[in-house]
């Protein structure tokens, strides 16, 4: 029997977009075919009824959308938040002026810079994050970059019977490890107890309907009611399948940019390769819902 080799049977992940309406209010510039967007044409700190539908729509479809040369008071950054539901309380970061208003900031006597893992932004609460806006204000002259990793394109590309395999799976994600003492150096002091939450390893965008591969490095412990030592091998695996090259996209900061992700089916990597320099921002996080 001739057998083909997986490589002789082209890309394992095969991206065909839906041909889809124009935009008529903004512009949108894709990264990449599979994650990500630059919007143009647009000031969110003051937009239109119709640009704001043609936001949410670039995030359905882009995943991570982000905007250049935007000049935002807090309270600007803050309302283009509630745009798109109720603000996130971080558990364990620093804020300033408002409690949903999360400083985001690395120089040179940072211990640790920001989201230096792959996860999607505090996976360990019951009701994860919908998405963060981070709007970054001072940063380096090079470096700094963010990564982001489609979630949808991460399961689709999994075998059948890997499908099968996880299905009805959950698993554990856990706070304690990421937060503890991790913000000392800011002044933040410790909580008793840090978020945790048990997720299905697959869940369903409840806006796009499509379904998502939802463990990460950063936040995912173990995988329920298999053995301990086959959890560990499993996730192993599928951290590293989802971190594959081909479903990323990589956002080059500049000052006065805003990234706008969706936790529910991304997630992202902050590189911190810029030390001794100085990067400073604020995040804004809308509340999401139980995954499902």
């Amino acid at each position: 029997m001739n057998h083909v080799s997986t490589a002789a049977r082209g890309p394992r992940y095969r991206h065909a977009a839906d041909a889809a309406e124009p935009y008529r209010s903004i512009t949108v510039e894709k990264l990449t075919p599979i994650i990500g967007a630059e919007l143009g044409g647009v000031d969110i700190g003051n937009p239109s009824a119709e640009q704001m539908q043609e936001i949410h729509r670039a995030l359905a479809e882009n995943l991570v959308i982000f905007f250049r040369d935007q000049h935002l008071t807090p309270d600007q950054h803050l309302d283009f938040g509630r745009q798109f539901g109720e603000l996130h309380i971080h558990p364990a970061a620093p804020t300033e002026g408002h409690p949903a208003l999360m400083i985001i900031k690395a120089d040179r006597d940072s211990p640790r810079a920001n989201g230096e893992f792959w996860h999607s932004d505090v996976s360990c609460d019951e009701e994860p994050p919908l998405g963060s806006i981070l709007y970054i204000k001072q940063c380096p002259p090079v470096g700094g970059d963010t990564l982001f990793a489609n979630m949808y394109a991460a399961y689709d590309a999994l075998s059948d019977r890997m499908k099968t395999y996880l299905e009805g799976l959950t698993a554990v994600h856990d706070g304690e490890e990421v937060y503890r003492g991790t913000y000392a150096n800011l002044g933040v002091q410790d909580t008793p107890v840090y978020p945790r939450a048990v997720h299905p390893v697959i869940r369903t965008h409840p806006v796009t309907g499509r379904r998502a591969l939802f463990v990460n490095k950063g936040f995912t412990r173990r995988i329920l009611d298999i053995p301990a030592d086959e959890s560990t091998g499993i996730l192993a695996y599928l951290f590293e399948h989802s971190a594959n090259p081909l479903f990323q996209c990589r956002f080059r900061w500049r000052e006065n940019s805003v990234a706008f992700w969706d936790n529910r089916c991304a997630q992202h990597r902050a590189m911190w390769d810029y030390w001794p320099a100085t990067r400073y921002g604020n995040r804004v996080t809308i509340q999401g819902d139980r995954p499902r």
